[in-house]
């Protein structure tokens, strides 16, 4: 069992429409880390439609790291990437390829939040190629809030909410409080994710916490914003006993493109690295133990074993700490309805193959490089049919900046009931076929794609798309 409350995230809320913070990012612990008003605990930032995010994010990193980036010795270089956003990734917003902050260096990030971004959870996290995947490790990330999706689902007004961020914390081998641990969240040794015989060397935490307890009350709806921070891993979850009732993936309310269906129910979701789910939570009936759980994933012979955990206890004390209400956004709804049938029927624009090899990563053979020119080129104001082909035995997390699409076959095969996200799976030796949505006018300039799976990123699976 559990027993420790889930700690509380800081919040930074606009005022007059404009959050403003500074982030400075500083040795603790032997790693690198985002701090933040005294504390190692990086902040959930609330935007709003048509407003401003001011961020002044100092490197106070030391000039020699003892840390082992993807390639070698760390060069402790940074920068944000604000994932998800339709934003511009021009110098000074969502820019990863020519901001970037060596030590004793400081950016300063004054992002425009466009009317017409879905609202949702999305996150910023450090984008240095070649140490992403070390500082998202580091913990060097946060969610952000676009308010206002009680517009679109006017119910969770009346509903608490909480922001669970799920990360990894690594243990060294041989680490004698790895085995308790493992007993204390109940760690799985499933055969049918190849780690039986493996020791894991990463647990996950939520809002940096192991196995706490969330407090909701038999009967109570609470709006549950749940974000997967690891660099590298999947989690599948779900609630004992219960269902989630999905409003969200990955930022975009269900009801923006099908305002007829503004949720989907579901056991248990699939979350690669980088996903987000926004999910109605009924708490169990009293006297039943409950806990939100992490099942194992079979990544492929080539992928790495991830075991399945106890993530949080769901209790129902009513002593217990209670959330705050969600922070609605006065407005009505604005919906995105096109028909894409022509796209979906026509040749793809564009098609991406990812293969492995000699621990590097490619796309269409390329290792990713900062001087590399545009690989493709995307016309700002339309739709765009591209197919992701997935050569390796194991599957990748696909995501692109600035833009969300939607995915709509895998291996050929219509999906049934497709979503729109901005990170999603390509199974192994299998291809997915997708549609951009690149009609957001303010997302020109030179923008990136890759794997989501960090590691992969950093050894080379990124390459570099010009909107204009």
């Amino acid at each position: 069992m559990g027993g420790n409350v889930l700690p509380e995230i800081p919040q930074v809320t606009p005022a007059n429409g404009v959050t403003t913070l500074t982030l400075r990012a500083r040795p603790h612990d032997g790693h690198a880390a985002l701090f933040y008003r005294g504390g190692f605990v990086p902040p959930t930032l609330h935007v709003v439609p048509g407003g401003e995010l001011h961020i002044t994010y100092a490197n106070d990193l030391p000039l020699h790291s003892t840390e082992q980036c993807a390639l070698g010795p760390c060069m402790d270089m940074t920068n944000l990437h604000f994932h998800g956003m339709e934003v511009s990734p021009r110098y000074g917003q969502d820019d990863i390829l020519t901001m970037l902050a060596s030590p004793g260096r400081t950016l300063s990030y004054d992002v425009h939040i466009p009317r017409d971004v879905p609202p949702g959870l999305y996150w910023y996290h450090t984008h240095p190629h070649g140490e992403s995947e070390r500082q998202a490790l580091d913990g060097m990330s946060g969610a952000i809030v676009v308010d206002g999706i009680d517009r679109y689902v006017p119910e969770l007004r009346t509903m608490p909410e909480r922001i669970l961020v799920l990360r990894t914390t690594e243990f060294a081998q041989g680490d004698p409080t790895l085995l308790s641990l493992m007993r204390r969240l109940e760690v799985g040794n499933g055969v049918e994710c190849r780690s039986e015989h493996q020791m894991p060397d990463q647990l996950f935490t939520v809002n940096g916490a192991f196995r706490p307890s969330v407090a909701i009350a038999p009967g109570e709806q609470q709006f549950w914003r749940i974000l997967n921070a690891s660099a590298d891993d999947y989690t599948d979850i779900s609630v004992d006993g219960s269902s989630m009732r999905v409003v969200a993936f990955d930022g975009e309310p269900l009801a923006l493109h099908s305002h007829l269906q503004p949720s989907r129910t579901f056991k248990h979701i699939l979350i690669p690295p980088a996903g987000r789910v926004e999910a109605i939570v009924t708490g169990p009936p009293a006297g039943i133990h409950a806990a939100l759980r992490m099942h194992c994933v079979n990544s492929g012979p080539d992928g790495d074993p991830m075991r399945g955990q106890v993530l949080a206890d769901i209790a129902s004390e009513d002593a217990a700490p209670r959330p705050a209400p969600l922070r609605a956004f006065p407005g009505p709804a604005a919906y995105r309805t096109v028909d894409l049938s022509e796209i979906e029927h026509s040749p793809a624009s564009f098609v991406a193959t990812f293969t492995e090899g000699h621990h590097r990563f490619y796309i269409n053979d390329r290792l990713f490089s900062l001087t590399a020119s545009p690989m493709t080129t995307v016309r700002v104001g339309s739709y765009v049919h591209w197919r992701i082909v997935n050569k390796t035995h194991e599957i990748h997390p696909f995501h692109i900046h600035q833009v969300h699409f939607l995915t709509y076959a895998v291996d050929g095969k219509p999906v049934a009931n497709p979503i729109w996200a901005d990170t999603m799976n390509v199974p192994l030796e299998q291809s997915i076929d997708v549609i951009l949505d690149a009609s957001y006018v303010h997302i020109a300039g030179m923008s990136v794609f890759h794997c989501h799976i960090l590691s992969h990123e950093d050894k080379g699976m990124m390459a570099k798309v010009l909107f204009k």
